[in-house]
């Protein structure tokens, strides 16, 4: 009998799953107090079936649905190939899946680059469409003091490409069975990353513009704000890989979380390069710097 429920493929066909559900309405309950969430701090409201939502608990409460769903769901999934479930099959179709999420994170910052590529390049239709956001036909915006790219950005340009070595140093003592190599390169690339976020809040608050002066400030934050969010995501993500590299859960032959992380975190790299020498430097060519 029970030879006629073994398994004889390659495929894993899960338990049934509360993640997905939960994870539906989290990402629902967190957009929703989002918008909630801006209005409130913008003084504004926001009224949906004749309930106020303008306060920022709603999104508090589905940011927190949203973390446990991913840490219940990533627990669920580290199981199942502690289980044995992770088959070649399923392990190449894991890989596919992670190729497919860059590739959509590949076209969430092409549109943040068509943003500021269009006001860049068309100043003129820019001051149009923005109004208040003058421009003076030119950019930057005419009278706007820029960030030195040859000061923090480039500094924590140089903090990225040290964590992308150090990362790629501890995927290849993991190939070579080398424990205390692949604690030390992560460890490593986790500090260089909370590194990063520091100066990028620094830079931040010392910045010469705001959010809210000019579609040079919106399209600047909202690019370099997303990515310094995906340094964050990518910086938690190692941190789990490194709990676990220290608890011993990879081998040489399974580890496909750790290699996940690292195809993430060189992701990020690549995009701070396109970031770097589009929106620091080559959109700042010219224009007066800000005093250090």
């Amino acid at each position: 009998m029970a030879e006629a429920h073994q398994k004889n493929h390659d495929y894993h066909i899960i338990d049934p799953s509360p993640w997905p559900f939960l994870a539906s309405v989290g990402a629902f309950i967190l957009a929703i107090g989002g918008i909630g969430f801006m209005r409130y701090h913008s003084g504004g409201e926001f009224v949906l079936f004749n309930a106020n939502l303008t306060n920022p608990w709603i999104f508090l409460v589905g940011l927190v649905i949203v973390l446990y769903t991913m840490f219940g769901w990533w627990s669920d999934t580290i199981k199942e190939g502690k289980q044995g479930h992770h088959t070649r099959v399923v392990s190449l179709h894991l890989r596919y899946g992670m190729i497919m999420f860059i590739a959509s994170e590949v076209m969430f910052f092409a549109a943040w680059f068509w943003a500021f590529f269009d006001a860049s390049l068309y100043p003129a239709d820019a001051e149009q469409v923005a109004r208040a956001a003058f421009t003076g036909g030119v950019w930057p915006p005419k009278g706007l003091e820029v960030l030195d790219p040859l000061h923090l950005p480039l500094y924590n340009t140089v903090i990225l490409l040290l964590s992308g070595t150090t990362v790629t140093w501890a995927h290849h003592a993991l190939l070579h069975n080398d424990r205390k190599g692949l604690i030390t390169g992560l460890s490593l690339t986790v500090i260089l990353g909370v590194l990063f976020s520091f100066v990028q809040a620094y830079e931040y608050i010392h910045a010469p513009f705001a959010f809210k002066d000019s579609i040079y400030g919106a399209t600047f934050f909202m690019a370099t704000g997303f990515h310094g969010f995906h340094v964050i995501i990518g910086t938690i993500f190692l941190l789990v890989c490194l709990i676990r590299a220290i608890k011993n859960d990879f081998t040489p032959q399974k580890h496909f979380g750790f290699e996940a992380a690292a195809w993430y975190w060189h992701f990020v790299d690549v995009v701070w390069l396109f970031l770097f020498f589009t929106v620091y430097v080559w959109a700042s060519w010219g224009a007066p710097l800000a005093a250090e």
